[in-house]
């Protein structure tokens, strides 16, 4: 019973260390916020810190974990929902996860930059095996369903799930990339609908899905990203 305490006490503990960096990321930015500043927001001592963290880069692992597993959380009860067809269920998880960043976008934003620095190459690896690990269950599901209603062409669910993971998350750090780009008006919004546009064509071909029938990002939120 103690050692569940233990435990118990352990992670409530570690994550009010999450909590309060999630908050000052999204004020100050991750690089502006030092590990002095997260002991005086919990009032806490160096020493409570390390034990939790070896580094401010660990406690940055922490918080992108978390924003995996609440986005991937918001968009599950979709994919259990019955009724939905596959190209319904894909575009509700392209979608859902659009939004919970945009609504989640001072966030986001403070570790855009920081993201794809050559520093954190190690974090980008271990982000994508835990989306992989995570992602790649979800879409053989939906790729399956598909193949049953006899709009996507698939010999092998799981194979072509871990295709389109592949080129999902190319996408993603592509976006990060025009989004930068954007913000330093060294392209247009014409370019990033293009660009999109030919992701959009590859995720098609993959599933043998009707030209048109996927949208990976929806006007709203492109408008407010890239407009």
């Amino acid at each position: 019973m103690a050692r569940t305490l233990n435990t118990a006490v352990y992670t409530i503990r570690r994550e009010a260390f999450v909590d309060a960096a999630q908050r000052l990321m999204q004020t100050s930015g991750y690089e502006q916020m030092s590990i002095q500043d997260l002991l005086d927001e919990l009032d806490a001592s160096r020493g409570a810190f390390y034990h939790y963290f070896d580094s401010k880069q660990a406690l940055l692992e922490a918080v992108i974990e978390r924003m995996v597993d609440a986005a991937l959380a918001a968009v599950q009860p979709m994919v259990d929902y019955p009724n939905l067809t596959a190209l319904e269920k894909l575009k509700g998880v392209f979608g859902g996860i659009g939004r919970w960043k945009t609504e989640r976008r001072a966030l986001v934003l403070s570790l855009v930059k920081v993201w794809m620095s050559d520093d954190n190459a190690l974090l980008r690896q271990k982000f994508r095996h835990r989306v992989t690990a995570r992602m790649v269950p979800v879409l053989a599901g939906i790729v399956e369903q598909g193949v049953e209603e006899r709009v996507f062409n698939a010999k092998s669910p799981a194979d072509t799930a871990n295709v389109l993971l592949i080129l999902l998350l190319g996408f993603q750090d592509i976006a990060t990339e025009l989004f930068i780009q954007r913000q330093a008006n060294s392209i247009d919004y014409e370019a990033v609908i293009s660009t999109f546009s030919g992701y959009t064509d590859a995720f098609e071909r993959i599933l043998g899905a009707p030209p048109g029938s996927i949208e990976m990002i929806d006007e709203e939120i492109m408008q407010a990203w890239f407009a």
